[in-house]
């Protein structure tokens, strides 16, 4: 924001210190500030006023009253009300004013002026406007500009006599635009306006673009005679909404984005009403026409001076911070530590009395606090297993070949689109966007985005993921942590994904040292597997009679929704449930020094036959011999009845305290097979 160094003068009798000094001064204590060069005979002072000073600083005014309180430099003000010349002739007479939704416009103040004479500013008010970068227009708008530079409240003129009215009063309503509606602004350009859009109308079109830009109907020229005055208070979300919807920011949108004091509008009005009627020759009449529905009153807080001190770390008496907090403006009230503070309506950044602190804190002088090291006690922080398997879980997929996803929890209606029976589904009250309604009830939603994106450069795709599901439980939202994976091979095979994540499910319970996993493809009708999956090429992975998770092919008309054109496979386990599975089996057992065998075994069976009752004959028939059982294929196809499929498992032998000869190994792979023949009654294929 540009200052005037000069017009910082005007409000003081002490000579200010020089450019380079004071902006030295503002930056340690209130904002960063450069002093930029000299301008004719004025200097410029480039300020960066964060938001949470805009309502106070973002004038001269306001950065005057900063320096008043630092320097301790007594501050020129003027009551701009008692300066207006009386007139028996009534405001309200020629003014009406009508607010449709206060929310809106908390308030609306006006006032009329006639008998102007409309022409070129004094050469003072001109040179201020260039040195912040305004451009002179005439008197009656270069005030309006000067007084919103002066006290931070952007203000309007409007030719009353162009302005159509119904009878003698000019109305000016403010309300929502409506659809279809335009208008054409100050600088000639056309805007399409709607229902999102605030406006300042007369009885018939928009005449303004609230708090952003005025328009070309009733703008001031040389034959105005008559103007009514407007300084408003408009909502901040509506204005910002207004700004980006047709894409224009101006000064006056920028200052009520970042909220401004209702009361200020008053202040603003009477200064450039004043104004007017001494450079322009116009006579202001009497009264204010103003719409205030809900006043806004200074706060009151409570301060303890002695947590001041403690938190500031500095031992200021309670009579400097009383002082301070005058000159800040505040109403002050002490009652031995603690000080009744009552805060002027324009510091909307102080809420509570931390906020009160930190302003005795930058008075005072950051600099002058010295730097205390804390005092504590340092303990060893908990083990977080949560932490601590997550990190172990990414490592053992990483060294796997899959690349870690982090996606949104919000979902769209494609996503949802996905489930044959829609789940029951958290939507967001206001989302942002139509694609993201939803908070996600599977992280394979987001895994399958993932999978599209990435297929479009590499042919094989191995990803997981560790987040957040939300899901509505009997009637109540609940949030559970999830693992979930996809594959999708970069060659055409029978169902070869579902198998290949089988085998990584297998390894990761195996490295985190759980076991007795099985799959159960004995599916419920009320599974955790979703919609979306083939019903053939799915099952729920359980540890024992505990189900921790499931995996799945997705199924063909899901893939085309998400224009995938590969086969994917998936798993999804509870996060939670894991972590506890691997607490529960964290007994060391140490791995056998002989080795292992391999032998397979194919059989033709049913397609009825669940693969878990074949791995269970296979365990019984193979006794503590067998490691471990992996069934690496299933063949449905050319060269097999429909009603068969062809199974296929590598039998892992091991003795923990002896190598197995080839005689031994033989022996029972010749007893599994008869078991598998006699009791099973299927074709082991040889």
């Amino acid at each position: 924001m540009k200052i005037s160094y000069n017009w910082l003068q005007s409000f003081f009798d002490k000579k200010l210190p020089a450019p380079e000094k004071l902006a030295d001064l503002l930056t340690m204590h209130s904002f960063e500030t450069e002093a930029v060069g000299r301008l004719e005979d004025d200097y410029l002072l480039d300020l960066d006023i964060l938001p949470n000073r805009a309502h106070d600083c973002a004038s001269h005014l306001g950065v005057a009253q900063e320096i008043s309180v630092l320097l301790k430099y007594p501050l020129k003000t003027t009551d701009y009300s008692k300066q207006i010349k009386k007139n028996k002739e009534s405001a309200k007479g020629l003014i009406k004013i009508e607010v449709k939704d206060a929310s809106l416009c908390p308030r609306y103040t006006a006032r009329a002026i006639i008998e102007v004479k409309v022409g070129a500013s004094p050469k003072w008010l001109k040179q201020r406007l260039k040195v912040c970068g305004l451009r002179p227009i005439s008197n009656i708008v270069d005030i309006a500009n000067y007084a919103m530079l002066e006290t931070g409240q952007p203000l309007h003129a409007f030719d009353a006599d162009k302005l159509r009215s119904r009878g003698k009063q000019k109305t000016l309503i403010v309300r929502l635009a409506k659809k279809g509606e335009k208008i054409t602004s100050l600088d000639n350009e056309k805007y399409d306006l709607d229902q999102d859009i605030l406006v300042i109308a007369d009885y018939r079109d928009p005449v303004c673009i609230a708090g952003i830009k005025g328009g070309k109907g009733p703008e001031i020229d040389g034959q105005t005679k008559r103007i009514i005055l407007e300084a408003a208070n408009f909502s901040p979300q509506a204005i910002r909404q207004g700004s980006q919807k047709i894409k224009l920011q101006t000064d006056a949108s920028w200052r009520f984005e970042r909220q401004l004091d209702p009361n200020l509008t008053e202040d603003a009005i009477n200064m450039a009403a004043y104004l007017i009627q001494e450079l322009a020759g116009g006579r202001v009449l009497n009264g204010l026409v103003d719409v205030y529905p809900e006043k806004v009153e200074p706060k009151k807080i409570i301060l303890d001076a002695g947590q001041a001190k403690s938190l500031l770390g500095v031992n200021i008496n309670n009579s400097e911070i009383a002082n301070i907090l005058r000159r800040l403006g505040f109403g002050v009230r002490t009652k031995e530590d603690k000080i009744k503070v009552t805060v002027p309506t324009k510091r909307l950044d102080i809420n509570i009395f931390e906020d009160l602190i930190e302003e005795i804190g930058r008075v005072y002088g950051l600099e002058k606090i010295s730097g205390q090291l804390p005092e504590a006690v340092l303990t060893a922080p908990e083990r977080n297993e949560d932490l601590v398997y997550q990190n172990k879980i990414k490592d053992i997929l990483i060294n796997l070949g899959f690349s870690e996803a982090y996606n949104y929890s919000l979902v769209g209606d494609l996503e949802v689109g996905l489930y044959n029976k829609k789940p029951s589904l958290i939507k967001i009250a206001n989302p942002i966007s139509q694609v993201q309604k939803y908070m996600r009830p599977s992280l394979t939603m987001g895994l399958l985005n993932n999978v599209r994106e990435n297929k479009k450069y590499f042919q094989g795709v191995r990803m997981f993921e560790i987040g957040k599901v939300f899901n509505i439980i009997k009637g109540k939202a609940e949030e559970k942590k999830r693992l979930a994976g996809v594959i999708s091979l970069d060659r055409s095979g029978q169902a070869q994904e579902f198998y290949r994540l089988k085998g990584v499910i297998d390894s990761l319970l195996n490295k985190l040292s759980i076991s007795d996993q099985w799959y159960d493809d004995q599916i419920e009708t009320d599974s955790l597997v979703p919609s979306f999956c083939y019903s053939e090429r799915r099952a729920e992975i359980k540890i024992g009679d505990d189900c921790i998770g499931w995996l799945a092919e997705i199924n063909g008309s899901a893939l085309a929704k998400m224009d995938i054109e590969s086969k994917v496979a998936a798993f999804e386990l509870d996060f939670e449930k894991l972590v506890e599975l691997v607490d529960e089996e964290r007994s060391y057992q140490a791995p056998s020094k002989y080795p292992a065998v391999v032998r397979d075994i194919a059989l033709l069976v049913d397609q009825g036959t669940k693969v878990v009752e074949v791995l269970n004959l296979i365990n019984v028939a193979g006794g503590k011999l067998i490691q471990d059982i992996d069934l690496f294929d299933i063949y449905q196809g050319k060269g097999i009845s429909e009603d068969k499929k062809n199974l296929a498992f590598h039998i892992i032998y091991q003795s923990s305290d002896h190598t197995l000869t080839d005689k031994e190994v033989n022996r029972l792979q010749d007893k599994i097979i008869k078991v598998l023949e006699d009791e099973g009654g299927w074709e082991v294929r040889k």
